[in-house]
């Protein structure tokens, strides 16, 4: 596991905030709505107007505290951790219907929000619904950006007690995810572990 030790040093930082990894906008559909899927703060924050949500499993990818936050939830001083999809098993999340006439703002957007440091990929991924597989757009963590991280249990709680950012606490934002899955009758075994942990 990577430890606390490998935090992106200040001026590592100053230069990953100022110059963030190019990524290559997703092509959009023009003549119909489209999806994104949430796993993390968009389940219950999403931001932008859509037209219906539902339950979505992806496969390949898990919901994972992998992400270095020293914005949102964090700072340089004292980093915080976020949610991220890391490779292998499964997620399960919501699945958002946005209008076809309002995609390249919602894309602006989501763009604005996701993609500060261009720790994230967007890919179009096939998630499985009760209506069927629909193609989503999701924002997978690359394990390749200095942002990325694999921490155990204790380290990954260590960083969520002490994150505070833009939109406050990290703890918060922990608590306020697995609520809103309880409420959809889903239970993340790793979440419930850091919530014990912090207790």
């Amino acid at each position: 596991m990577r430890s606390c030790s490998t935090i992106p040093d200040p001026d590592t930082l100053q230069r990953m905030m100022a110059n963030p990894v190019s990524r290559e906008r997703p092509s959009l559909p023009t003549d119909r709505d489209w999806w994104v899927f949430g796993y993390g703060s968009l389940m219950w924050n999403p931001g932008f107007p859509y037209r219906e949500a539902q339950m979505g499993l992806l496969r390949g990818y898990h919901r994972r505290f992998c992400v270095y936050s020293f914005r949102y939830r964090g700072t340089p001083e004292r980093p915080g951790l976020v949610l991220g999809l890391a490779p292998g098993g499964s997620c399960r999340g919501m699945i958002f219907r946005v209008p076809a006439a309002q995609g390249e703002p919602v894309l602006d957007y989501l763009w604005d929000r996701e993609m500060i440091t261009g720790v994230y990929r967007p890919l179009w991924l096939r998630v499985s619904t009760a209506e069927g597989d629909k193609p989503a757009l999701a924002f997978v963590a690359d394990p390749s950006h200095q942002q990325y991280c694999r921490l155990d249990l204790p380290a990954t709680a260590s960083l969520i007690r002490q994150g505070v950012g833009q939109r406050g606490p990290c703890r918060d934002y922990l608590i306020n995810t697995d609520r809103h899955l309880r409420d959809l009758g889903i239970h993340d075994r790793m979440l419930h572990q850091l919530i014990k942990l912090l207790e």
